[in-house]
């Protein structure tokens, strides 16, 4: 069981120095048993309190590596169950399913098309993590060469699925250096699939379809001396499975119980093509470490990517690009100035459709504290003064030879005071980015610019 503050304080030095940024040697006690700090933030704490406080000072969760440092995910170590008490930190990783019956040619298909499955969002490159490759009725040998395949035309980290231990032990032959995830233990093959995965250092995926169970199998496997593990509590029904989840993430980071204290991996069940991203993308919700899916459209992976990259933002940081000037395309005194926020959906959202219109133009953002248009006007962090005082800054009069900026159509309001007391010529602009393009190619052309 995790130590109180008052044990983690009578094994500390007891100077209240202030060199771990706290005043009292108790305060910093206090953090440590809240999980708040780490142990070694105390520069002063002796070795023998260091083994003792071990577990103390350990997160809640561990922290797991799939693959190798060339290309590795890290899940778990998460803290909270709910984001804005602090923040989530290592992203769902979000595996794609393929089986073994796949020829040469539809692998070589498949993994290429898989290295494509990439996205810029708001400046963000996202995309899949994992190959997962399901044995079904191949031999050990003709398994261990479809991993090795794999491994030769993709950098993505693998998930070896598959019971039978005999044949995971040939595959980790052949690519155990990648350090892939086995999947998986369970009662019946723990043993020896501990003692693959301490003989070739992979994580190892549990797998029981009770949580009970589940604990049990941790203890027996960690005895074995393996410590990086992966929970599977065996439901595919997504009810049942968000039951699940929540339950070893409360147990995990709340309760501090060390036997379900790993990150969690869960499979999509749905059919229709429509209802697997849903579930999938409630387990990214809550609370799966990984994600096993076998749709791999570009339409369905990059709604379930933008889920991921909302919730493992931090919502106590504003989501920002840098208040400056910008030049989109190859632009001339000519060019328009069009007036955005900070916000980086914003910005990022009216930056593909300026490039989409084919129209060099300069983008002039204001800071708005990381606020989109409506919410910024609404909480009074832009205004016709503050986005003056911004162009002027930007010296954009120097860079131009017109005298007109055009503002978002959600703050027409602000055109008779930039007019009025700041001498600009200004166009309202649409209400929605997506009509950016036919306004700069029409009214931008057509419209009074001195």
């Amino acid at each position: 069981m995790a130590l109180t503050g008052l044990q983690i304080y009578k094994l500390l030095p007891k100077t209240n120095c202030g060199d771990c940024n706290f005043p009292t040697c108790m305060a910093f006690a206090m953090q440590v048993a809240a999980k708040k700090v780490p142990l070694d933030q105390c520069p002063h704490v002796s070795e023998e309190a260091k083994a003792q406080l071990a577990e103390a000072s350990a997160p809640p969760m561990r922290l797991v590596c799939i693959g190798n440092d060339e290309n590795k995910l890290e899940i778990g170590q998460e803290t909270v169950l709910f984001r804005h008490k602090e923040k989530f930190y290592h992203p769902t990783g979000v595996a794609i399913l393929l089986e073994d019956s796949l020829t040469d040619e539809e692998l070589d298909k498949e993994v290429s098309y898989l290295n494509q499955l990439k996205f810029t969002r708001v400046g963000e490159k996202i995309s899949i993590d994992l190959v997962a490759l399901k044995h079904k009725s191949t031999t050990a040998e003709e398994y261990a060469q479809l991993t090795e395949k794999i491994t030769k035309k993709t950098s993505l980290p693998l998930i070896l699925i598959c019971q039978d231990p005999s044949i995971v032990e040939v595959a980790l032959k052949v690519i155990g250096g990648r350090r892939p995830l086995v999947y998986s233990a369970n009662r019946e093959n723990f043993k020896k699939m501990a003692s693959l995965a301490r003989e070739y250092n992979c994580p190892l995926a549990v797998y029981a379809e009770s949580l009970e169970e589940l604990a049990d199998l941790t203890q027996e496997i960690k005895s074995l001396g393996v410590n990086d593990l992966v929970l599977d509590p065996g439901t595919r029904k997504t009810g049942d499975a968000l039951n699940s989840l929540t339950k070893l993430r409360r147990l995990a980071v709340e309760k501090v119980f060390r036997p379900l204290g790993y990150p969690t991996m869960m499979f999509t069940s749905e059919e229709d093509p429509f209802q697997e991203i849903a579930q999938a993308a409630t387990y990214i919700c809550k609370y799966a470490s990984i994600v096993v899916i076998r749709a791999k459209g570009k339409w369905q992976i990059l709604p379930l990517l933008t889920v991921r990259q909302n919730i493992y933002t931090d919502p106590q940081v504003p989501n920002t690009v840098e208040v400056k000037l910008y030049e989109i395309g190859p632009v001339t005194p000519d060019s328009p100035v069009i007036v955005t926020t900070n916000f980086s959906l914003t910005y990022f959202t009216v930056e593909s459709e300026v490039e989409n219109s084919k129209v060099p133009t300069y983008i002039s953002v204001v800071d708005t504290e990381g606020l989109g248009v409506l919410n910024a006007y609404a909480g009074d962090k832009w205004s016709p003064e503050k986005i003056a005082k911004t162009l002027e800054q930007q010296k954009v009069r120097e860079r131009i030879n017109h005298n007109t900026i055009i503002i978002p159509g959600l703050v027409a309001v602000f055109r008779a005071e930039l007019i009025d007391e700041f001498g600009w010529n200004v166009l309202v602009g649409p209400e929605e980015a997506a009509r950016i393009p036919s306004f700069l190619k029409n009214e931008w052309k057509s419209g009074d610019k001195k």
